[in-house]
C-alpha cells in the first residue's frame, strides 16, 4: 500500500460526490470493468448516513444508457444520482435560445433531441472519439469562424482519460485547437466548471465545506472542487499518475490508493 494523506475533516462531512470513470471503473470494450472493491465502496456510503451523488463527464452515452451500464457492473445507481454535461448543456441553450452544431459522440445525440439544430449559431463539443475527423473538426471551425460573435461549448476539458488498453485524448484537446483557431473562449460545461458543481451541492442541500470529492482526475475533480470549497481526494486508480503529486497548481486534499480505501477512511473518521 502507497503512502496515504488524509483531510482531518471526515467527521464534519455531510456528502461525498464521486468521479465515476478511473473510479469507480474502467472503461473499455463492452461495459468496462469494475475496480476491485468500488462496488462494495459505493454500497457501504448509501448505507451510511452521508448523502451520495455521481459526477462524471461522461459525453459517449446518453445518462439513461451510461447508468444500466453501471448498473449491470453491479453498481447501485440511479440516473436521478449522476450529473453530466449532456443534459446541463441542453438547459443552457434552451435558456439562451442558442441553437448549436453538434460534434459529439452518436449515442450522445439523443440528449439535444428536444434542441432546435437548424441554422446553428454555436457549436457544443464532446469526447467525440473517432468522430473527432479533420472534416467533422473542419465543419465546427466553419460555423464559429461564420458567427459574428462565435460561441463554443465544450462537455468538460479534460486532457486525456484511460480506457482498458491505454490512455486516450480527450475533448479538452480539440476544444483548444478551436478557440485557437477561432480566436474564442469556450464555455465549459461539467468539470471543473463552478456552476457545474454547484448544481451536485444544490441538489444535495448542502454547503461546499460539507463535502469531498473523489476522483482519478487531479486538476478537473480535485482542483474544481478545491475551487468550490470542497475537499479533494485523489485515487491511485483510472488517469493516476505518480507525477500528479508533483502538480505546480493543484496539491489535493488527499491520496489513496482506491475508493475502497477512501470510503473505509471516511467512515472509520465517522465513527
Amino acid at each position: 500500500m502507497a503512502d496515504t494523506v488524509w483531510p482531518s475533516c471526515a467527521k464534519s462531512l455531510k456528502g461525498v460526490i464521486l468521479d465515476m470513470c478511473g473510479v469507480l471503473y474502467d472503461s473499455g470494450e463492452g461495459d468496462g470493468v469494475a475496480i476491485p472493491g468500488s462496488i462494495e465502496a459505493v454500497r457501504k456510503l448509501k448505507a451510511s448516513d452521508l448523502k451520495l451523488r455521481f459526477c462524471t463527464n461522461e459525453s459517449q452515452a446518453s445518462r439513461d444508457k451510461f447508468v444500466a451500464k453501471l448498473q449491470r457492473l453491479g453498481f447501485d445507481i440511479s440516473v436521478e444520482e449522476v450529473f453530466s454535461p449532456a443534459p446541463a448543456a441542453v438547459a443552457v441553450l434552451k435558456q439562451r435560445g442558442l441553437r448549436p452544431h453538434l460534434l459529439v459522440y452518436d449515442a450522445l445525440l439523443p440528449e439535444f433531441d428536444s434542441v432546435n439544430k437548424s441554422d446553428p449559431n454555436c457549436v457544443v463539443i464532446g469526447d467525440a472519439a473517432e468522430k473527432f475527423s479533420y472534416q467533422n473538426m473542419n465543419k465546427a471551425f466553419r460555423v464559429l469562424i461564420g458567427l459574428e460573435k462565435p460561441v463554443l461549448f465544450s462537455l468538460g476539458k479534460g486532457k486525456y482519460y484511460k480506457e482498458m488498453d491505454g490512455l486516450k485524448l480527450d475533448v479538452g484537446v480539440y476544444m483548444k485547437a478551436l478557440e485557437y483557431a477561432c480566436d474564442v473562449e469556450a464555455e465549459v460545461i461539467g468539470k471543473p466548471a463552478a456552476s457545474f458543481f454547484q448544481c451536485v451541492l444544490n441538489d444535495m442541500v448542502l454547503q461546499s465545506h460539507e463535502v469531498m470529492m473523489i476522483g482519478d482526475d487531479l486538476v478537473n475533480d480535485v482542483g474544481g472542487a478545491q475551487q468550490c470549497g470542497m475537499k479533494g481526494v485523489q485515487v491511485r486508480t483510472g488517469k493516476y499518475r505518480p507525477s500528479d503529486q508533483n502538480h505546480p497548481t493543484v496539491v489535493a486534499d488527499g491520496t489513496v490508493d482506491d475508493l475502497a480505501q477512501a470510503v473505509d477512511m471516511i467512515l472509520s473518521g465517522r465513527c
